[in-house]
């Protein structure tokens, strides 16, 4: 055997053996010089390959834009996938259809290369294949490609059998600059309940979604839910996800892949646009410090000060027990030396019957010095609302106002205190939840306690234009 025959019966069993290696080979191959890869590149391949072999069926990656992603989980596994097995099933989405049928043609193009055959050489394609989003392998492999939306009538991915059969790879099932259009959101999470889910051909087909953050109800966002205790828990289709998630500044301040992007690149990056750069490269839809809030800014206390003016209590009403929407009631209190102080606040997901029960207790527990805020719905449902809070609230001083402009217009006044430094808050176990809220806010799930905050500060300086300590007014 000669020296060459021998590197290459090395370089074809590591490249069946290990993604990692076979990118970097197909890389080198393909075009002419070495790849300048990166430690986080390995594990995404180690994660494809967990899918491979079984260990994972349902997996989200978050990672910046070109940061490789489509390459090697797209391109690159589905090609190597295919190799080790032939009649693989696989179904490619992407946002839009003609990016999905793009990233199919170029698989098939690279199974065709010379270097893809010296690693795999028993891969054949169907002679009538010709098709970008539609090509099939001679062992009945399947590489079908469309958009999120899209018809994927007739199609399935996976075998079922013991052992890998395919997958349905998503690759950035949003489009970055509709992401913010709830309509468009949801019809992405209805289209993957509805249509997508339902083309896996066993229980035991994996699903990979790969992706930036664009918000925090964005498909990746619904799949993985909540965390309890740091701990996941089933998301909106009831599974568990696996999630790797690599932010382009990590959590040591250190830049994730220093050839692509250094942290003083990222840095000047994030102060131009920190909405984009939170979601997109840090995988947080909301700026760390806080975009159109900055939370950092308020100041957490012991005690109010002496000479409080007025107290409010406004609330935010929701009627789910246990789900969906929050209750919030925010209690603030202007103060003479100028701050805003909050001093409580209170959450929790209730139905009717026990929302009525939590603003009487809390009413009491405050006092009959605090105002109580209520929106008021309109038409004579909202009056009658009303009317029952406050025959329930006999003996407070009780305001209901509708609800009028939206909710970000509404906020700016309480935003423009806070991010100068004018609102202090009282210490309490509240207080990580409400500033995450504001943290997040307009793009966060949930804007109960804002809307609520925004409504008491609202109540306390409306009529008059009070001075603050820095930027002087506040209106």
């Amino acid at each position: 055997m000669t020296t060459d025959s021998a590197r290459d019966l090395a370089i074809q069993i590591e490249a069946q053996q290990d993604l990692y290696f076979f990118t970097r080979y197909m890389f080198k191959e393909r075009r002419g010089y070495k790849w300048k890869h990166n430690w986080h590149h390995r594990e995404v391949c180690d994660a494809l390959m967990r899918v491979y072999n079984g260990e994972i069926k349902r997996l989200i990656i978050n990672i910046p834009p070109r940061y490789s992603k489509t390459e090697i989980a797209v391109i690159n596994f589905m090609a190597w996938a295919l190799g080790k097995n032939p009649d693989c099933e696989f179904i490619h989405i992407s946002y839009s259809a003609m990016l999905a049928a793009n990233n199919a043609f170029q698989t098939r193009n690279l199974v065709q290369e010379e270097s893809y055959k010296k690693v795999f050489p028993d891969l054949k394609l169907r002679d009538d294949s010709k098709a970008k989003d539609n090509w099939r392998t001679a062992d009945g492999g399947v590489c079908y490609a469309t958009g999120t939306g899209g018809t994927i009538t007739g199609f399935g991915a996976g075998k079922m059998r013991e052992g890998f059969g395919g997958c349905i790879i998503i690759d950035d099932p949003h489009k970055a600059d509709e992401a913010s259009s709830k309509t468009i959101r949801e019809g992405v999470i209805d289209w993957f309940q509805n249509t997508l889910e339902s083309r896996t051909n066993s229980p035991d087909t994996p699903i990979i979604v790969i992706m930036q953050r664009l918000h925090e109800e964005d498909l990746a966002g619904w799949l993985l839910g909540d965390r309890k205790d740091g701990e996941p828990i089933a998301g909106g289709n009831g599974e568990i996800w696996e999630h790797i998630c690599l932010s382009a500044i990590q959590d040591d301040g250190s830049a994730l892949w220093p050839a692509k992007h250094n942290i003083q690149k990222l840095t000047l990056m994030e102060k131009a646009a920190p909405y984009v750069f939170a979601g997109q490269y840090r995988q947080r839809p909301a700026p760390p410090a806080g975009g159109f809030f900055k939370p950092d800014e308020i100041e957490i206390v012991d005690a109010l000060p002496a000479g409080i003016l007025k107290k409010t209590r406004a609330w935010d009403l929701a009627s789910s027990e246990g789900e969906g929407a929050y209750t919030a009631g925010v209690g603030m209190a202007s103060a003479s030396d100028g701050y805003t102080y909050i001093f409580g606040v209170e959450r929790e997901q209730l139905g009717p019957e026990n929302v009525n029960k939590r603003i009487k207790s809390t009413a009491d527990l405050d006092g009959t010095t605090v105002t109580i805020r209520l929106p008021q719905d309109p038409g004579q449902a909202g009056k009658s609302q009303v009317k029952s809070f406050t025959k329930l609230l006999a003996g407070y001083n009780v305001v209901a106002l509708p609800v009028s402009g939206d909710k970000v217009t509404r906020a700016q006044p309480f935003a423009a205190q806070v991010n100068v430094g004018n609102v202090r808050m009282l210490r309490g176990d509240w207080n990580k939840d409400f500033k995450d809220e504001l943290r997040n806010f307009p793009n966060g799930k949930y804007k109960d306690q804002v809307d609520a905050a925004a409504d008491a500060f609202n109540d306390l300086y409306e009529g008059f234009t009070p001075f603050f300590p820095k930027m002087g007014f506040a209106r």
